[in-house]
Formats: C-alpha cells, sequence, structure tokens
C-alpha cells in the first residue's frame, strides 16, 4: 500500500465491477459500446438543437444543457473504467480519484439543479401559460442555468474540499470501479465533521431539488384535475413525458446506487446499479428526448438531409 510519512494514502486500488475473468472481455465490449453510443446521442441532439434555429426557444435551452452535461459527465468515470478490463492492476492516484470526486459532484449536482428548473419551467408553462414569457424570460433561463453550474461548482469544491483532507490511514482499497464518496467515507480514519459536512452537503442538494420538482408536478396535476379537457391532458403529457422519465431514471438509480445496507451483497447490487447511473443514464437521455419529441425528429431529418445533400455537391464536384 502506498503511503507518504503521516499515513496518506497516495493511491487507492479499485477491485472494479466483477472479479470473474471470463466476464471482462464480455464486459469491457458492452461498456464499450454504451460509450460510444452515448458521446454520439448527446453530440447529435446538441448539434441537432444548435444547427436548427426553430429549436432555439427556451425549452430547448433547457435540453442543450443537459445533454451537455451528460456528455461531458459521460468522460468522467467510463475511460477508467474500460481501462481497468485490460490493465492488470487498477490503481488511481489520489489526485486521480479527487479528480473523479470533483467533476462526479460537479455535473451531477449541475444536472440535479438543470432538472429541477425544468420542473418548475413546465409548472409555468401549463399553469401560467399567459404569464410565461414574461416569468422565464431569457435572461430568467440564463439566470437559472448560470445558478445551476455555479451551485454545481460550489458542491463539487465543498466535496472535494472535505476530501483532500481526509486521512486514509487503514486501507487504499475501494470495492469499486470509481472513486465514489461514500466508499471513501468508510475508508476514511479522519474527523467526523468532515463526513458531517460531506453527508450535509449532499442530503441538502438532493431534499431541496426533489422537494421543488414534486411540489412543482403537485401544482400541475392538481391543475389539470381541476380542468376536465382532454387537450389539456395531452399538453401536460407531451411536455412533462419526458422530464418525468429523465427524473425518474436518475434520482431512482441513484437512489439505488447508494441508499443501500453495506452488506457484501448490497454492495454488489449498488455496483450494478452504479453502472446504470453512470453509464446507462447518459445514453438514455438523448433517445428519450429525441424519440418522444416531434420537433426534434423533424429537425433530426432535416440535418441528415442537408448532410447527404452537401456530400452529394462535394461528390459532384470532385
Amino acid at each position: 500500500m502506498a503511503m507518504t510519512n503521516d499515513s496518506s494514502v497516495i493511491e487507492f486500488i479499485l477491485l472494479g465491477l466483477t472479479d470473474h475473468p471470463e466476464l471482462q472481455l464480455t464486459l469491457f465490449f458492452l461498456l464499450l459500446v454504451n460509450y460510444v453510443v452515448t458521446v454520439v446521442g448527446n453530440l447529435s441532439l446538441i448539434n441537432v438543437i444548435y444547427l436548427n434555429s426553430h429549436l432555439h426557444t427556451l425549452m430547448y435551452f433547457f435540453f442543450f444543457n443537459l445533454t451537455f452535461i451528460d456528455f461531458c459527465y459521460s468522460f468522467v468515470f467510463t475511460p477508467k473504467m474500460l481501462m481497468s478490463f485490460i490493465s492488470e492492476r487498477n490503481i488511481i492516484s489520489s489526485v486521480g480519484c479527487m479528480t473523479q470526486v470533483f467533476f462526479f459532484c460537479f455535473f451531477a449536482n449541475s444536472e440535479c439543479n438543470v432538472l429541477t428548473a425544468m420542473a418548475y419551467d413546465h409548472y409555468v408553462a401549463i399553469c401560467k401559460p399567459l404569464l410565461y414569457t414574461v416569468t422565464m424570460s431569457p435572461k430568467v433561463c440564463f439566470l437559472l442555468m448560470s445558478g445551476s453550474y455555479m451551485m454545481g461548482f460550489a458542491g463539487a469544491m465543498a466535496h472535494t474540499g472535505c476530501m483532500t483532507r481526509f486521512i486514509f490511514c487503514d486501507t487504499n482499497i475501494i470495492n469499486h470501479y470509481v472513486c465514489d464518496i461514500f466508499h471513501l467515507l468508510q475508508l476514511s480514519c479522519s474527523s467526523y465533521v468532515n463526513e458531517l459536512i460531506v453527508s450535509i452537503n449532499v442530503v441538502t442538494v438532493v431534499i431541496t431539488s426533489s422537494l421543488i420538482i414534486f411540489l412543482s408536478y403537485a401544482l400541475i396535476l392538481f391543475y389539470i384535475l381541476h380542468i376536465s379537457s382532454s387537450k389539456c391532458w395531452s399538453k401536460a403529457f407531451s411536455t412533462c413525458g419526458s422530464h418525468i422519465i429523465t427524473i425518474g431514471l436518475f434520482f431512482g438509480f441513484g437512489m439505488f446506487t447508494h441508499v443501500k445496507p453495506s452488506s457484501i451483497g448490497f454492495v454488489e447490487q449498488g455496483k450494478f446499479f452504479s453502472v446504470f447511473y453512470t453509464n446507462v443514464v447518459p445514453m438514455l437521455n438523448p433517445f428519450n428526448y429525441s424519440l418522444r419529441n416531434k420537433d426534434v425528429k423533424l429537425a433530426l431529418k432535416k440535418t441528415l438531409k442537408r448532410i447527404t445533400e452537401h456530400k452529394q455537391k462535394c461528390s459532384f464536384s470532385a
């Protein structure tokens, strides 16, 4: 175990996703395909929104930021995870581990805040449509997104700052494929105050976002129940459907990943759910927002048509 003179761990050994050698190659190819699809899917949706002017609205401004976060998030864990399947020893330096913690907290907190802002946007769009352009002005939306990233950055700095003060004096073996915050807490022999600060930060973000989202959708449900109009129900479903699915995936797998007993069986299940949380959810989001949205599908067809026409012109000129 690599240590400095003050008994602080300078590197960690990640046990990985599974200890079955026969599964390593299969998991490598499955996660490689997942990684490629995630990067291509999110990058394609970003380009479609950027290149089509009719998608330059406030709703797609939120979609753009959510997709951008998922695109960046895919680079935090997956490359290191793929390398672990083909390397003899899965080692990560203390600096690399803290870097993972920082960017995980930054993008996870930012996505949580963006989903919260989108819930409020949907509430205003459905319950107060006449005031929507005033309440959700471009300036307000820009401030909401800026605030989401700033809060994500502040949370990441708080987590990482506490983690860098931890002393890992017992072991440097992490029973995971990433530098998970809660696994690091279990290895720490630092003061209880640092651990308490980390736990409070996590709980505050999750509870605050959950309450705002729940309240927004409770008000939406209360509003549409008092309007017996199929058109209103259809609008509410088309507006909120993709967002509700994304929230369910994000918070659902996040809960199954971290809220669990500490027995060995549940630790292994936690790693399984963590794969969905860190790899599958960022891959599904662009499909969720594109396949369920007529405007995005139309814009995608137009973009593909323009690319095809451009290639044909280039081939003719050549």
